[in-house]
């Protein structure tokens, strides 16, 4: 159960169901744009909160950095977009829980620096002289949000339900939970956007329970599309299946627009900054051509030379730049449908969510697919965060009908390099369940390892309550790395949990049985939440300091062993020029700037780059030599 804690003054609220005085905010973490909305208590109706003068709910998830790190957020930095694009970050939920392997095909897309470290690690973002995570990024965003909610509401607010995608895995979902942490919000649930737009709608909630309902939930956003089969039942709901793009959405529209009219004007080229100015033309084209059905025209001398032309766009055109995206998402709707086994007819209603539904040709084509209308009454835009609002006055107990499953009161993980905790099963989780993550040995023939398992919510586990530990024994001797460990923890319906560790290779496996809580009592765990949300940017620092010094030392190693073992391809300038970055590398960790250590981290990995392609590209031609001298020896 959900343990109420007073953030403010860090006494245990003493009723299971937390002060109904006490708001709950729901919370739409956009790929474009982000909302918060709360349930109004004067019509008990979801409501979204707008800017001061009370005209838009819409915050654009634009982040702009100035020369002395600060940073504004939303319509302010949107300028910047195209004056300064280096320093101007969106499509920050893009990156979470990814590394840069994960976006690489799409590192066009992005104006802003991703570090490329040729690792499965998450990404870095650099901006100036500082290196930013995306859970740092959609922390300041989570807290510009909280902000507005607190300006308008004229209260303090510490708690949050705050929404996914359905596709979203763990580390995703992990990473939205520790940007609303560090935002200085308690996260009390992580929840699938189609389900909010369900509840949005009043589908599955108290009024709604005693009806089994399977519906579709078609969302195209700015950046994303995804569409969630869903089956409601007695208040329960359950994704059947899910499918989409991350990378489709209103903007890939945008730039076939502008794609579209430099086709129309072959002879006049482009530079960067005119292309963004053409993209923010192409939204305004769209939308007009949308909302008026006709023509758009715009005269604009944005190209070289003060050249004039005229930007038109009219319906037609429109409809045939459209055509193949939709057709894009309806193939994603067919899968979905086929991963469900179901049938369009057994569909009960299709929800249409994010801004690009507006677009009446989207809606027709879907609902042409599935037959039936669509649910397109509330504001495309709004109805997650109205929906995550639902959610949260559930969470207050104010709609008691409501089934709400039993969840872990706090996060289970493992100690890993540097002390630090690593969340396997993060607090809130519904119970039963089953979590599992792989890891790897950092020595080289290591028959061991040591797995001590932790509850709690700070980043280093000497902060967390340590539940028990063993060791598991008898991996093969193999070189660092190579070992395939999955530590999975399964939780039963009545809080037992049982944590495995299997070799994945040999199949050398060891499990021991802990008890979640271990004796803790509610005040116990009220402080330990407490203390999570007091500490949540220390911690931060702490853990991306540590990561930081984990990630040189293996890089150091790795470099030295490098070196050895392929000398004979490497100059002695390059050697000693390499062992130099090194030696500088590891004296920055005396420095404990996490910043520093990333800009050494990238000056050796930019520096050995083009060594280890040498090698790989030595490696290929000699398996190409002795893959054709076998051949010839075939051919004798």
């Amino acid at each position: 159960m959900i343990v109420p804690i007073n953030i403010k003054t860090g006494t245990l609220i003493q009723s299971e169901i937390p002060n109904q005085q006490d708001i709950i905010v729901g919370i739409d973490l956009g790929t474009t744009n982000s909302l918060i909305a709360y349930i109004n208590p004067q019509d008990n109706l979801p409501t979204i909160i707008t800017d001061e003068e009370g005209n838009n709910g819409l915050v654009p998830s634009i982040l702009h950095f100035t020369d002395n790190s600060n940073w504004i957020v939303g319509n302010d930095a949107r300028p910047y977009l195209i004056s300064h694009p280096q320093t101007t970050l969106y499509s920050i939920k893009r990156l979470m829980g990814k590394s840069y392997r994960d976006i690489a095909e799409h590192n066009q897309l992005f104006s802003y620096q991703i570090i490329d470290d040729d690792t499965e690690r998450l990404v870095k973002i650099r901006v100036n002289n500082r290196f930013y995570t995306p859970i740092e990024l959609s922390a300041l965003l989570l807290k510009a949000l909280k902000e507005r909610a607190e300006t308008t509401l004229q209260t303090t607010i510490s708690k949050a339900v705050i929404t996914v995608p359905a596709y979203f895995n763990d580390a995703q979902r992990q990473a939205t939970r520790d940007a609303g942490k560090l935002a200085g919000l308690d996260v009390l649930r992580i929840i699938n956007e189609p389900t909010a737009a369900a509840l949005a709608y009043g589908i599955g909630t108290a009024s709604d329970t005693n009806t089994s309902e399977t519906i579709a939930v078609y969302d195209l956003g700015g950046g994303t599309f995804d569409v969630s089969i869903l089956r409601i039942e007695e208040g329960v709901f359950e994704v059947l299946a899910t499918n989409g793009d991350t990378f489709l959405g209103g903007d890939d529209i945008d730039r076939a627009i502008v794609q579209y009219w430099i086709t129309q004007c072959p002879d006049l080229g482009i530079n960067k900054s005119m292309y963004r100015e053409l993209r923010l033309r192409a939204e305004q084209a769209k939308k007009y051509v949308s909302d008026n059905h006709s023509t758009y025209s715009h005269v604009t001398q944005i190209f070289e030379f003060g050249t004039a032309i005229i930007l038109a766009l009219n319906p037609d055109e429109l409809r045939q730049i459209l055509l193949p995206f939709i057709e894009r998402t309806l193939t994603c709707c067919r899968q979905a449908l086929s991963d469900a086994q179901l049938t369009t007819t057994e569909v009960d209603k299709v929800i249409m969510v994010g801004g690009a539904t507006r677009t009446p040709l989207i809606r027709q084509k879907v609902s042409e697919l599935f037959g039936k209308p669509v649910y397109n009454e509330l504001n495309p835009d709004e109805v997650v965060a109205l929906g995550a609002a639902v959610q949260a006055d559930i969470l207050a107990g104010n709609q008691r009908d409501m089934l709400l499953l039993d969840i872990t009161p706090l996060s289970l993980g493992i100690e890993t390099m540097g002390g630090l905790m690593d969340v396997i099963v993060p607090r809130n989780s519904k119970i039963p369940i089953r979590a599992a993550r792989q890891y790897t040995t950092q020595r080289d023939g290591q028959s061991g390892i040591n797995i001590a398992i932790y509850q709690g919510e700070r980043d280093l586990v000497k902060d967390n309550r340590c539940l028990g530990e063993f060791v598991l024994r008898g991996i093969p001797a193999m070189p660092a790395g190579l070992p395939k460990v999955e530590i999975s923890f399964t939780i039963d319906a009545d809080g037992i949990t049982r944590v495995r560790a299997t070799e994945l290779r040999s199949g050398v496996a060891q499990q021991i049985e802990v008890k979640p809580q271990y004796g803790l009592s509610e005040e116990e765990m009220s402080q330990m939440l407490l203390e999570s949300v007091r500490h949540a940017q220390t911690d931060r620092d702490t853990r991306a300091l540590q990561e930081a010094i984990n990630e040189a030392n293996t890089l150091a190693d790795t470099a030295d062993h490098f070196i050895v073992r392929h000398a004979d391809m490497l100059s002695t300038d390059e050697i000693n020029l390499t062992r130099d970055h090194i030696a500088a590398l590891r004296q920055s960790l005396s420095s404990n700037d996490k910043d520093l250590i990333h800009t050494y981290i990238e000056t050796l990995n930019t520096h050995t780059r083009p060594f280890a392609e040498r090698v790989m590209d030595a490696a290929v031609a000699m398996a190409m030599k002795g893959k054709q001298a076998l051949s010839n020896d075939i051919l004798e």
